[in-house]
């Protein structure tokens, strides 16, 4: 798919529009004008460089096919050097283009709240849902993100029946949202003494997160229950009723947080969970579906339902939407995941521009 050229010439016009508007005097000396041109320059910016190494990709393409009809052989050669390397920054960046030109989710820059449940597998489904975090903790160090639990159900073996964390950070929403779904694993557990490779599944949902003006919560539909957080197996973290269970009560969303010892703590990483969840089941057009996007995004965890498999024993990851596959296992699961998650939003922005071209 090609980048839209009507896009393309209508961005160039309006940044040489602001560069000429802001050698101005009158501009200059307005500040608040000048402010918010500056502003535009600055998102306008990245496009036009794409623009503009995408218009010099094509010119250099033009000029390696008409070397190639000279009949001097090192000419020749140079000039199929020069086609290779024109049509891959052609390719390069006509993809960037395709994700800049389209219109941007307003929830983008939001911070994230992550779930991940162990699906179909028992315990050794818990202990992926382990290896999930841990790669999601990865992938966020990689990307200046920080991430902090709000709660957790841990299996003795140290999976986790169930998992709920914070990723914080600008555009946290739109790199992990294409995270939500069934995660598949193909591998040999470590609770198989027969060397059988098993296959397992984790469901993650990613939710973006909602700030207070996003959705009107009565205190007076709430039900706060404090008790003693508890480890995996059932023993006691600290000595104190820190843990908070928060209760909607129009809608039956619980939330629970034990993560902190302080209560206030609890209850505000709990009421920020249960924002989002609500801010989420708004959105939906299901007057009764709470979290219906969320359900559309984890399906029901059965092993046939899949966004991605992991398999160990060929050391590869295969992304199912866009037939992605990748021998990097180990650098995957470490949190290096941004080749899957890139190709990922160019299939999304191109299939989006597609659909509104028709």
């Amino acid at each position: 798919m090609k980048p839209d050229i009507s896009k393309i010439k209508m961005i160039s016009a309006r940044y040489d529009e602001i560069v000429s508007s802001m050698s101005d005097p009158a501009v200059v000396s307005d500040g608040e004008r000048y402010m918010k041109l500056s502003r535009e320059l600055g998102e306008l910016t990245e496009k036009v460089e794409t623009i503009k190494a995408w218009e010099k990709a094509v010119e250099e393409e033009k000029e390696a096919l008409e070397l190639l009809s000279s009949s001097d052989s090192e000419m020749h050669e140079l000039a199929s050097e020069q086609l290779s390397l024109a049509k891959e920054a052609i390719a390069e960046n006509e993809e960037k283009l395709i994700v800049l030109l389209s219109e941007k989710d307003p929830r983008d820059d939001r911070s994230v709240i992550v779930e991940i449940r162990a699906g179909a597998g028992g315990e050794e489904a818990a202990l992926f849902a382990d290896t999930l975090y841990k790669m999601y903790k990865g992938y966020a160090a990689l990307k200046g993100y920080t991430t902090e639990e709000v709660d957790s159900n841990e299996t003795e073996l140290g999976g986790y029946k169930e998992l709920v964390f914070e990723v914080d950070g600008k555009g946290a929403y739109s790199r992990l949202k294409f995270e939500s779904g069934v995660h598949r694993v193909q591998r040999v557990p470590v609770t198989e003494s027969g060397g059988r490779v098993h296959t397992s599944t984790v469901t993650v949902a990613v939710l973006p997160q909602a700030e207070p003006e996003d959705v009107s919560i009565d205190p007076k539909d709430l039900r706060i229950d404090r008790y003693r957080a508890s480890g995996a197996g059932g023993q006691h973290v600290n000595r104190t009723d820190s843990a908070i269970r928060i209760t909607h009560i129009p809608t039956g969303i619980v939330v629970q947080c034990q993560d902190e010892r302080s209560q206030y703590k609890n209850k505000d990483k709990a009421m920020a969970v249960l924002q989002s969840r609500l801010w989420d089941m708004q959105r939906s057009s299901e007057k009764d579906a709470i979290d219906s996007e969320r359900r559309s995004q984890v399906g029901t965890g059965d092993r046939s339902e899949r966004i991605r498999t992991y398999n160990y024993h060929q050391g590869r990851v295969t992304d199912h939407r866009i037939g992605l596959t990748l021998y990097k296992l180990e650098e995957i699961l470490s949190g290096n995941i941004d080749e899957i998650i890139d190709a990922l939003i160019v299939d999304a922005a191109s299939k989006k521009a597609q659909s509104e071209d028709q």
